[in-house]
């Protein structure tokens, strides 16, 4: 396996760029978003670009991700450590800010360089109206290259998650090309829902605000061979 989490993801989607490699559900607002590795991908590389062309940014440097489990996020995140930044897990000054809507006044209290609020909408629609001192992360990005080289390496802090991750996966008995259905509430950390089957070249089923009565039928229409929620 890969020393760093660009390879890694990279490894995970060489065999068949096309597959389902994301599924997200939100069953609050009924939005069904289905991901290829390939999209995912170009998604990731706009994401890298935008933090190198707008910020100027790379390895040493840090983000915040004040993100709920979301398929937006899992670009947020990925193109970060395409780069080779660091993704902070307390308010400390950061280099780069991503935050959903409902907690931009939360990410107020961190300080920052580059801001972008995510509406977290269906279809990727752009907020209604964009916070001060904020740009609108699916309007920015989408302007940026399609292509990105990622970084040789992640450093100790990517060794670390995907340590972290490899042995989440143990746990949560997610194996080799697993279709791993979870529950976002139940597990929110990315290392659960992205990076621990990344590591095992599983692909997902994101399920937010889950209705129960549907589970079984979801886990049957998308094939699943693991549920953890």
């Amino acid at each position: 396996m890969s020393d760093n989490i660009a390879g890694v993801f990279a490894d995970a989607i060489a065999a068949d760029p096309t597959r389902p490699l994301l599924t997200w559900y939100d069953d609050a607002s009924g939005d069904r978003t289905e991901l290829s590795g390939a999209t995912l991908a170009n998604w990731v590389a706009k994401t890298a670009n935008l933090l190198v062309d707008e910020g100027g940014l790379g390895e040493g440097d840090s983000a915040a991700v004040l993100l709920p489990p979301h398929w937006q996020t899992a670009a947020v995140l990925l193109g970060c450590w395409s780069v080779g930044l660091t993704v902070a897990d307390a308010p400390t000054g950061v280099d780069v800010l991503f935050a959903a809507a409902d907690r931009v006044d939360e990410a107020r209290s961190w300080p920052a360089g580059e801001r972008y609020a995510l509406a977290l909408a269906p279809l990727a629609a752009p907020l209604r109206q964009v916070p001060p001192g904020f740009a609108d992360y699916v309007v920015e990005v989408r302007g940026h290259g399609d292509h990105f080289t990622p970084y040789a390496t992640g450093g100790p802090a990517q060794v670390e998650l995907l340590a972290r991750a490899t042995a989440r996966a143990t746990e949560l008995g997610i194996t080799p090309g697993a279709r791993v259905l979870v529950d976002a509430t139940r597990h929110p950390d990315p290392v659960d829902w992205l990076l621990a089957t990344l590591t095992r070249g599983a692909t997902v089923v994101l399920c937010a605000n889950l209705d129960r009565t549907r589970l079984d039928a979801r886990a049957t229409a998308e094939k699943v061979t693991r549920t953890l929620a």
